[in-house]
């Protein structure tokens, strides 16, 4: 069940999944929503509290505004503060790691561990495909079947990443998040983020679908190699969405980080 928060003087939502434990804030990816990280919080659950946003654009939060970098990880740095959350662990999806470790570079004190699944810091030709063409996708249909024709029709080969958000409006099935707010979205993401990836000091883990199409094997290397602290996992025969693909060793292997960060941080306490 979503909660709400104002931040800005914008409305956001947010799952906290609840229990004792540190605070595990969690990014949804480009087309997501906070809802998606129910089966990380299951597996988590008695050990961390897991807390996920929707941000802005996605899911139950507010459309509409900017979407640039800043303005995603000011959103963030908003959230953990006006919920007293600092400082938490993040855990990001695709864009969402994306945001996770800019806002671990440009607020530290609030970010104690990162968690970067499936996310490159070079978000450009030819490392991936950095902007998925949305802009001719139906507002509307008649049925949520029809909205999966719809979108597979325009290469999409499962439409099911897509399809978890969209509800049935007045006038039709559609999807929550508008098109040209996420085509803008993509645009403003596009870029080498290496020197951003490498200034921050947080214990990090990089998470990488062995099939991914986003992060090469050769720059998921290259982050490990060259930010201080970052361990590298690669889960065998997952693609870009490997919480779906494997959840049970995506869970394993965040709740192995996170529970050795803790214990390193109560020794060096």
């Amino acid at each position: 069940m979503e909660s709400y928060v104002q931040l800005g003087g914008r409305r956001f939502a947010y799952v906290d999944f609840q229990g004792p434990g540190p605070v595990v804030l969690a990014l949804h990816g480009h087309f997501g929503r906070g809802r998606i990280f129910a089966p990380l919080a299951a597996a988590l659950a008695g050990r961390y509290r897991v807390v996920a946003l929707d941000q802005r654009g996605h899911g139950l939060s507010d459309n509409g505004g900017e979407f640039t970098p800043d303005a995603y990880v000011g959103d963030a740095a908003e959230f953990l503060r006006t919920l007293d959350l600092a400082p938490a662990a993040v855990v990001g999806h695709s864009m969402g790691g994306l945001i996770g470790y800019l806002l671990a570079q440009r607020h530290p004190d609030l970010v104690s561990a990162l968690v970067v699944a499936d996310m490159t810091v070079l978000n450009e030709e030819p490392e991936t495909h950095p902007v998925l063409d949305v802009s001719d996708w139906p507002r509307r249909t008649d049925s949520p079947a029809a909205l999966r024709s719809a979108i597979e029709a325009r290469g999409i080969p499962d439409a099911g990443y897509f399809l978890d958000s969209a509800v049935e409006f007045d006038d039709g099935w559609g999807l929550l998040f508008d098109t040209t707010d996420l085509m803008a979205s993509q645009q403003a993401l596009v870029g080498d983020h290496f020197d951003r990836w490498t200034a921050s000091r947080q214990p990090a883990l990089l998470l990488r679908g062995g099939d991914s199409f986003i992060l090469t094997a050769a720059t998921a290397e290259r982050m490990a190699r060259e930010r201080p602290g970052t361990d590298l996992v690669e889960l065998a025969g997952c693609g870009h969405w490997l919480y779906a693909d494997a959840p049970e060793v995506f869970a394993r292997e965040i709740g192995t980080f996170l529970d050795r960060t803790r214990s390193d941080n109560r020794t060096t306490a």
